[in-house]
């Protein structure tokens, strides 16, 4: 019976391994560039590093969303706690594919970068406290 379990730990280590390295090698060559968002709990859009959260994109870049959702004060829409919308800073358009709605725990979400260049900006959509109206993103998207 111990003898399973170490095998188990062990096969459980070695998948984890492996499904890391073929996620890095996929970026690495031509996959999608992962971008890893927290909707934080507080109502704000939060990114690793950054003391206000911003999105530099390449216009038709493919990337992977991997936002992590936190529960705010309330909880709307059929379970989901934040949202996350595109929409483009001159005439407000929602961008096509980019308008999501968060549950708790971690969502992921394969996109391509608007084609136009230009500024947008990124707005959470769920009511989730009465800081919802801030929660928002600057995006850049590049030629």
């Amino acid at each position: 019976m111990r003898i399973c379990k170490q095998y188990t730990i062990t096969f459980a280590a070695v998948c984890a391994l492996v499904v890391g390295w073929m996620t890095a090698s996929l970026t690495a060559y031509g996959g999608p560039r992962v971008i890893e968002i927290l909707a934080d709990k507080d109502s704000h859009y939060k990114i690793a590093g950054q003391n206000k959260p911003q999105l530099a994109l390449k216009a038709g870049e493919q990337i992977l969303l991997r936002i992590d959702a936190r529960k705010s004060r309330t909880w709307s829409r059929d379970g989901s706690v934040h949202g996350f919308t595109m929409m483009r800073v001159k005439d407000h358009a929602r961008v096509p594919s980019w308008d999501f709605e968060l549950r708790p725990g971690m969502n992921e979400f394969p996109v391509t970068a608007p084609a136009e260049p230009g500024e947008y900006e990124v707005m959470c959509t769920v009511i989730c406290s009465g800081d919802h109206e801030g929660m928002r993103m600057k995006v850049v998207v590049a030629p």
